[in-house]
């Protein structure tokens, strides 16, 4: 099979497409064809060795994919050869086979294609822990969505529209916002260009927002902390700016508020059967079309490092993903 290769930490250029052997494949797994491969963030800081999961040298990088299943391991039930499923991987998505633990696997309904499945799960998934367990996001309460068009971002916007929310989003170029209204969003904010703190007071009426949805860091999220109202949860998701900003801890004490962390992927670890039922009803969102994933465009596996930078830079807005060649 094919596959995209780290053999050295650095930038995505390093990468290197090679043949390497199918993966053997354990009595609790199953081997899938891979169709598409989603691209993520910790992707990019996981071939430079800035992630906190860190394979030894050399592995393929991807943390989740979508395809079909050839093979089950001799102690799996429930799923069959020709099931098309969607899984998180952690690393080894950008092949052509993977081998995934079958509990993993998910079944995905006939009306999902391949590449929305491959951009659905650590988007969506992340949003809707983020929203639904650690905010206790409530119908009626304003949401600002920081870094808006990217992908989290995004999924975001359209979870706080279905649970009820004031959306608004705030991203760096009026493009993202287009597109950042086109997915829900009520309210716009171009962070470049207007005052953060100030446009969120005007949104609100002077309250400011209840919750803060921020996988960027940098230099705003102390704006976005000081406009976050009395009770307020500030979602802590990531730091896309590459900075992660020291916060005053009086304005947490002053506001009543609460600066919340958000990990994903330790909670689908520690709770394995509360993350199912989080992505059955994203699933059952998306087939009632309450959800629909922007990939705004899909590369080769020769163009791995391409879709890798346009990440890093923040180009993209929504997901892209990869498609191995056949």
């Amino acid at each position: 099979m094919k596959a995209v290769l780290c053999k050295e930490f650095g930038p995505p250029e390093r990468l290197v497409v090679e043949e390497c052997p199918s993966p053997s494949l354990g009595p609790t797994q199953v081997l899938v064809e891979v169709h598409a491969c989603g691209v993520n963030f910790p992707d990019v800081l996981m071939i430079e060795n800035k992630y906190q999961f860190k394979p030894p040298l050399p592995f393929v990088p991807g943390g989740e994919v979508s395809g079909r299943i050839t093979e089950v391991g001799a102690e799996v039930a429930g799923l069959t050869p020709g099931d098309r499923v969607l899984a998180p991987t952690g690393w080894g998505g950008f092949a052509e086979e993977v081998a995934v633990d079958a509990e993993r696997a998910i079944p995905i309904p006939d009306e999902m294609d391949y590449v929305s499945a491959s951009a659905f799960l650590f988007t969506y998934g992340t949003s809707h822990y983020a929203l639904k367990d650690r905010a206790t996001l409530a119908p009626g309460e304003t949401l600002l969505v920081l870094g808006a068009a990217g992908g989290v971002g995004l999924a975001a916007v359209e979870l706080g529209k279905v649970m009820g929310a004031r959306v608004i989003a705030a991203a760096s170029t009026d493009e993202k916002l287009a597109v950042c209204r086109e997915h829900g969003a009520d309210e716009l904010i171009n962070y470049t260009s207007e005052d953060l703190k100030g446009r969120i007071k005007a949104l609100t009426g002077g309250a400011g927002a209840d919750v803060v949805y921020d996988p960027v860091g940098g230099p705003f999220s102390e704006a976005a902390l000081r406009a976050t109202g009395w009770n307020g949860r500030f979602l802590v998701i990531g730091f896309a700016a590459g900075d992660i900003p020291k916060i005053p801890l009086n304005l947490v004490l002053l506001k009543g508020c609460q600066i919340v962390g958000v990990f994903w992927g330790a909670f689908t670890g520690r709770e394995p059967a509360r993350n199912r039922a989080h992505i059955d009803e994203l699933l059952r969102w998306y087939v009632q079309g309450r959800l629909k994933p922007l990939v705004s465009a899909t590369y080769s596996f020769a163009n791995v490092a391409d879709a890798l930078n346009a990440l890093a830079e923040r180009r993209v807005k929504g997901k892209v993903v990869l498609v191995p060649d056949r």
